[in-house]
C-alpha cells in the first residue's frame, strides 16, 4: 500500500481570482506577492535586526531634523525629515495585517507607531524646554500650518494613502515613494506637538496631534481598501487553507478604524467650518470698520485678523479715530459671541509716488 502524496500548492494567481478588480491600477504582471509585500512592511519578519536598527535610526534622525526645521521655520529642512521618516512602514503594515487577518502584525505595527510617536514628541518637548524664547516659534508657519487641520488635510491624506498603497502593491512604482513621503506629513506634526507641549500650549499640541492622527487613520483605511481589492486578503485565505489554519475575523478591526475615522473627522470638519465662518466674519468686520472711519480724513483700514477669540483691527490715520465703542457695538451684532475688538492705530498716512 503506497502512501498518498499531496498535490503541490498552487501559487496565487490574481488573474484567476474573482476578488481582484483593480485592473490597470495594479496590473497582475506588476503586482507584488503577499510574501514580498509583508516583508517590506512587517518590521518583525526577515532580517529583523537590520530592519529595527534602520527604523529607529531613521526615526530619531528624522525627528531631530523635523524639530530643527520647525524651530527655524525652514520648509526645506522639514521636507528632508519627511523623506527619511520611516513611520509610514508600520502604519501601512497595520493595513496589511487587517486585510490578511493577522492581529499580531496589526498589534506589532501599532506598537512601533505609538513608541515612535512618543519618541518624536519627547524630542520636540526637550528642544522647546531648552530654547530661551518659544513665543516666536509658536507663530511661525511650520507650527501654525499644523495646529488647525481641516477637511482638505484629510482628503489629501486619503489621496496620499491610496497613492502609497498602490505604489507598494506594484513593482514598477518604487520611484514615486519619496514623493509620497513628502506628501504625507507624519513626523513634522509630532515635532510640533512636542514643541507646543514644551512651550506650555497644550491646545496647539492637540491640533497637531489631530493632524497626525488623521493622517494615520487615512493611511490605514486607504491601504486596507487597496490591499483588499488587490487580492491580498484572498491570497492570505489560500495560504491558510493550504496550511489548514483557521481564518481570524476582521470585523472588529473594521469597526475600530471606522470609529477612529469618525473621531478624527468630526473635529476636522469643525475646524473647516470655523475657519470659513471666521473668514466671512473678518470680511464683514473689515467692511464695518471702513464705514466706521469713512468720515475720518485720510483713514485707511490696513488689516483685520483674528487673535484667538479677539479681533485685531489695524487702522492708519493722520488724526484721531471715532469712538471704538461704536465699532464694538457693530461687531457684537455681526458675531454671536461678541469678540473684543482691539484697534491698532498707526498715526500717519500713505503717500503714493506721483506717476511720471
Amino acid at each position: 500500500m503506497t502512501a498518498a502524496t499531496s498535490a503541490p500548492a498552487t501559487p496565487y494567481d490574481p488573474k484567476k481570482k474573482p476578488g481582484y478588480r483593480l485592473g490597470s491600477l495594479v496590473p497582475p504582471e506588476q503586482r507584488r506577492g503577499l510574501a514580498e509585500l509583508s516583508d517590506r512592511l512587517d518590521l518583525d519578519s526577515g532580517d529583523v535586526r537590520a530592519k529595527r536598527s534602520a527604523f529607529w535610526a531613521m526615526l530619531i534622525l528624522s525627528g531631530v531634523i523635523a524639530t530643527a526645521g520647525i524651530v527655524t521655520d525652514s520648509t526645506a529642512t522639514v521636507i528632508g525629515a519627511m523623506i527619511i521618516a520611516p513611520l509610514s512602514t508600520p502604519i501601512l503594515g497595520i493595513g496589511v495585517g487587517i486585510v490578511t487577518a493577522r492581529p499580531r502584525l496589526v498589534g506589532r505595527s501599532l506598537s512601533y507607531v505609538v513608541v515612535g510617536l512618543l519618541l518624536v514628541v519627547a524630542l520636540g518637548t526637550v528642544t522647546a524646554l531648552i530654547l530661551p524664547n518659544t513665543a516666536s516659534v509658536l507663530q511661525n508657519s511650520q507650527v501654525t500650518g499644523r495646529t488647525s487641520p481641516g477637511v482638505m488635510d484629510l482628503i489629501a491624506a486619503f489621496a496620499t494613502g491610496f497613492a502609497g498603497s498602490i505604489a507598494l502593491a506594484r513593482k514598477d512604482l518604487g520611484d514615486v515613494l519619496p514623493g509620497i513621503a513628502i506628501a504625507i506629513s507624519l513626523v513634522p506634526p509630532l515635532g510640533v506637538v512636542g514643541v507646543c507641549l514644551g512651550a506650555g500650549e497644550p491646545s496647539l499640541a492637540a491640533g497637531a496631534l489631530l493632524l497626525f492622527g488623521s493622517n494615520v487613520v487615512a493611511l490605514v483605511i486607504a491601504s486596507t481598501v487597496v490591499f483588499f481589492i488587490a487580492g491580498y486578503g484572498r491570497e492570505a485565505v489560500q495560504v491558510r487553507r493550504e496550511l489548514e489554519v483557521e481564518r481570524p475575523r476582521r470585523r472588529r478591526a473594521f469597526t475600530v478604524i471606522a470609529v477612529a475615522f469618525v473621531i478624527v473627522a468630526i473635529p476636522m470638519v469643525g475646524n473647516t467650518v470655523t475657519a470659513t465662518l471666521a473668514s466671512v466674519w473678518a470680511g464683514q468686520v473689515r467692511t464695518a470698520t471702513e464705514e466706521w472711519v469713512a468720515d475720518t480724513p485720510g483713514a485707511t483700514v490696513e488689516n483685520v485678523s483674528w487673535q484667538s477669540r479677539d479681533l485685531m483691527v489695524e487702522v492708519r490715520s493722520p488724526g484721531a479715530l471715532p469712538d471704538v465703542d461704536d465699532l464694538q457695538d457693530t461687531v457684537d451684532e455681526l458675531i454671536p459671541w461678541s469678540p473684543e475688538v482691539v484697534v491698532l492705530h498707526t498715526v500717519g498716512e500713505r503717500v503714493e509716488r506721483a506717476s511720471e
